[in-house]
C-alpha cells in the first residue's frame, strides 16, 4: 500500500546559494571592501569563493542530478551596476546564461535580488540609511526584470532584511550612528570613502528604525518594478526568523526580541505572494539575555544548539501573523558530521509535512547550503554544504545528505499527493 504525501506536486525542493558566498572576485561589492578594512568583521576574505561564477553549468547539471527541482541563488547588484547608472549587458547575459541553464535541467530558478550585498558606491551615500536607496534598488531590479524576468520562477526581493536586529539581541552590531566611528571598522570604511562614520550602514549591520524604514520602502518599490513586467510573478521577502524561547526571568526579553525581529517583519509581509522563512535553530533568553545551549546538547559548529524543530515553529508563527503562503528558503546545519545533517534534514522536512497535513500552504524546502562556502564573518570555516568543495581543487563531491535530500524529493514526488487538512473557520 502507498502512503499518500501532503506535499503537493508542484512543491519546490531545492538548495540555496547567494552570489558572493559561492562565485568568487566580487570587488564592487561594499562586503569585498569591507573584508579588506583593517578592523575587518569578516575573519578571511571571500577571494575566489568556489568559483561558481565560472563553474554554474556543471554545478547546476549537479544539483539536478540529485534530484532537486529547485535552485534558489542571487544575482549581484554589484556586478550588474558597478557604478551608480551604470549597467553591464555583458553581466546581465551572464546571469541570463544561468537561468537558461536551470531550465535546461528542470530546476526552477527561484532568483533573489539582494542577498546582504550592495554596490560599494551605495555604502558611499549612505547604504541601508540613505534617502535614494529604495528607489535606485526598484530601478536595479526593473533594470534586472526588464533582460531576465521571463525566466524566473520566483522572485526574492531582500535577504534576511531582520538579521541585523537578531544579530544586536547577541550583542553583535547594533552601533547607533554617533558611535559608529569608534568602531575600527566603520571608522576605516569612512576614511576610504571620504564620508563621516554615522552614514556608513551596511546591509547586514544595519539595525536602526531608520534603516528598517529604508528595507521595507526597497522591498515594497521593488515588488512593483518587478510585477511591472510581470505581474503574475511571485514575489516576497525572506526573514531569518528563530524559534524565540524563554525560560524562567526571560520572558520579557524574548518577547521584546520576538517583537522586533519576527513579528513586526511578518506583519509587513501581508499582502505580498509569499513570505520567505530561514530558520536554523531556536533562540533562548533568560533574566540575563541570551541562554547557553542546554547541558549535553549537540551543537554545530558555532556552538549553537541542534533544534531542527525550531522549522515548524516558525512556519506556523508566519501563517498565524503573516497569513500568506511560506516558502521554507533556507534551512540546514554547520557540520562537519553529515550523518547529523541528514538526521537535522528528516526532522525539519517532517516538521514541514505536519504544517502541510494541518492546512498550511507551505510551497517549498529549499536547503542551505548547495556548497560549503564563505559563511561571511566566519569565513570558511563553517560547513552547512550538501556538496563538498576541495577550493585547492574547486571538485564537488556531493554528500549523504544531498542524496538523502535530493532522494526524497524523487520519492516524494511519485506518490499521490493527500488533500491538506480544512482550514479552521
Amino acid at each position: 500500500m502507498t502512503t499518500a504525501s501532503p506535499f503537493p506536486q508542484d512543491f519546490l525542493w531545492g538548495v540555496a546559494s547567494a552570489g558572493h558566498q559561492v562565485e568568487g572576485n566580487n570587488v564592487n561589492s561594499d562586503t569585498w571592501f569591507l573584508e579588506h578594512l583593517p578592523g575587518s568583521v569578516f575573519s578571511e576574505p571571500s577571494g575566489d569563493a568556489v568559483d561558481h561564477y565560472h563553474r554554474y553549468r556543471e554545478d547546476i547539471a549537479l544539483i539536478a542530478s540529485l534530484g532537486f527541482t529547485t535552485y534558489r541563488f542571487s544575482i549581484e547588484w554589484a556586478r550588474i551596476e558597478p557604478e551608480e547608472g551604470l549597467f553591464s549587458t555583458a553581466e546581465l547575459d551572464h546571469y541570463r546564461r544561468m537561468l537558461e541553464a536551470c531550465h535546461e535541467h528542470g530546476l526552477t530558478p527561484v532568483v533573489t535580488f539582494h542577498h546582504f550585498t550592495s554596490p560599494r558606491w551605495l555604502l558611499a551615500i549612505g547604504g541601508w540609511e540613505g534617502a535614494r536607496t529604495a528607489e535606485l534598488f526598484a530601478r536595479y531590479c526593473g533594470r534586472v526584470m526588464a533582460h531576465l524576468g521571463d525566466l524566473i520562477g520566483a522572485a526574492c526581493t531582500l535577504n534576511e532584511p531582520n538579521l541585523p536586529w537578531l544579530l544586536e539581541s547577541f550583542g553583535i552590531g547594533g552601533e547607533a550612528p554617533e558611535n559608529r566611528g569608534s568602531v575600527p571598522v566603520w571608522a576605516a570604511a569612512a576614511q576610504r570613502l571620504g564620508v563621516d562614520a554615522s552614514t556608513v550602514a551596511p546591509f547586514q549591520f544595519c539595525s536602526t528604525e531608520a534603516g528598517f524604514d529604508v528595507k521595507l520602502a526597497a522591498h515594497r518599490a521593488a515588488t512593483a518594478a518587478i510585477k511591472a513586467h510581470r505581474p503574475e510573478l511571485q514575489v516576497g521577502w525572506t526573514l531569518a526568523n528563530s524559534d524565540i524561547q524563554s525560560i524562567e526571568g526571560g520572558q520579557q526579553i524574548a518577547d521584546r526580541v520576538r517583537r522586533t525581529v519576527n513579528e513586526r517583519f511578518l506583519e509587513a509581509s501581508r499582502g505580498d505572494d509569499f513570505v520567505g522563512i530561514q530558520t536554523y535553530g531556536r533562540t533562548v533568553y533568560g533574566p540575563d539575555g541570551h541562554a547557553p545551549a542546554p547541558e549535553g546538547a549537540a551543537t554545530n559548529q558555532m556552538g549553537e544548539e541542534i533544534y531542527p524543530q525550531a522549522l515548524e515553529a516558525t512556519i506556523r508563527e508566519a501563517h498565524r501573523i503573516a497569513g500568506i503562503p511560506v516558502i521554507v528558503t533556507e534551512n540546514g546545519l554547520a557540520t562537519e558530521d553529515d550523518t547529523q545533517r541528514v538526521a537535522y534534514l528528516k526532522a525539519a522536512v517532517d516538521g514541514v509535512a505536519y504544517c502541510i497535513a494541518d492546512g498550511i500552504d507551505v510551497r517549498g524546502y529549499i536547503a542551505w547550503t548547495a556548497f560549503d562556502n564563505y559563511e561571511w564573518v566566519f569565513g570558511y570555516g563553517p560547513r552547512f554544504g550538501l556538496i563538498a568543495v576541495d577550493r585547492s581543487t574547486q571538485e564537488r563531491t556531493p554528500k549523504e545528505s544531498a542524496r538523502w535530500l535530493g532522494g526524497r524529493a524523487r520519492e516524494l514526488a511519485a506518490q499521490p499527493v493527500r488533500e491538506p487538512a480544512a482550514q479552521p473557520a
